[in-house]
């Protein structure tokens, strides 16, 4: 599916004929999909509501193959209290404990998003 919506239709995503043909023996998830549940846990855990996401570093440092078991996590390295901004490490794991995706996103404080309200 997110291949479909993406148009990224590499053959070490979709063929799996192709895939075995590879070093990696099989095919592999895209790599922005996996570095999506990334995006999940600064908007929903750290930080959270209130933050804007500026930017991203990523580094794949190995595969994910399809069916692997993904846990995405982050921690804050630095506050700049004057700009409101945040530095993150954001790290991907599979089930194994290793590491396929290292980087660094930065975050901006905005406050509170109010809902718009309706006049009558």
């Amino acid at each position: 599916m997110f291949a479909g919506i993406t148009g990224d239709f590499n053959p070490f995503h979709v063929n799996e004929d192709y895939a075995k043909t590879t070093i990696f023996k099989g095919r592999i998830a895209h790599g922005v999909l996996t570095a999506g549940l990334i995006s999940t846990v600064l908007g929903n855990k750290l930080p959270g509501i209130g933050f804007v996401y500026l930017s991203q570093t990523l580094k794949f440092t190995s595969p994910v193959m399809i069916g692997d078991t993904i846990t995405a996590s982050a921690e804050i390295v630095e506050k700049v209290e004057e700009s409101g901004r945040i530095r993150l490490k954001t790290i991907c794991v599979n089930q194994e404990g290793k590491v396929v995706i290292d980087g660094e996103a930065i975050m901006m404080h905005i406050g509170k998003i109010r809902p718009k309200t309706r006049s009558h």
